[in-house]
């Protein structure tokens, strides 16, 4: 799984150094697209699947599938780690992002990380401090003992 959060930089070139707990579980493919939240998302080649088969299920009369369609598949390309760990951020990612080079946040969500600009990423973890919300959140997880 991908999990913890790692501040990286993004080279002139474009590549972006991934943690080294993460390079071994894309060993087996990976793509990156267009996140919800102006970020990026990295996902194994194994998950994107699962995600591009629940895409193609919905109905292309919906307006929203098709925007959804669009927004993760259009802008989705296989990535590689070079021998040092980086894969390449393609421009139009970057540009989505607003950034050229330096640091990144790189955010494990379990299935896939998640690629945030600093700035961006303080905010969410902001957002992630209210008491209130979490209460919410955590109630509708429901961590109760299963009764089997």
């Amino acid at each position: 799984m991908f999990l913890g959060q790692f501040q990286h930089n993004l080279d002139d070139k474009g590549r972006l150094m991934i943690p080294a707990r993460f390079r071994d579980l894309l060993a087996g493919g990976a793509f990156i697209t267009q996140g919800f939240d102006k970020c990026l998302m990295v996902m194994t080649e194994t998950y994107f699947k699962q995600v591009y088969e629940r895409i193609e299920a919905m109905n292309l009369a919906d307006p929203s599938a098709r925007s959804l369609r669009r927004l993760l598949l259009s802008n989705a390309y296989p990535i590689e780690a070079d021998k040092v760990g980086r894969i390449l951020v393609p421009q139009n990612l970057r540009v989505f992002l607003d950034i050229e080079n330096g640091e990144l946040i790189v955010a494990g969500q379990g299935e896939y990380f998640e690629v945030w600009k600093p700035a961006d990423w303080n905010e969410q973890m902001t957002l992630l401090q209210d008491t209130e919300a979490n209460n919410q959140r955590f109630a509708a997880l429901d961590l109760s003992k299963s009764k089997s």
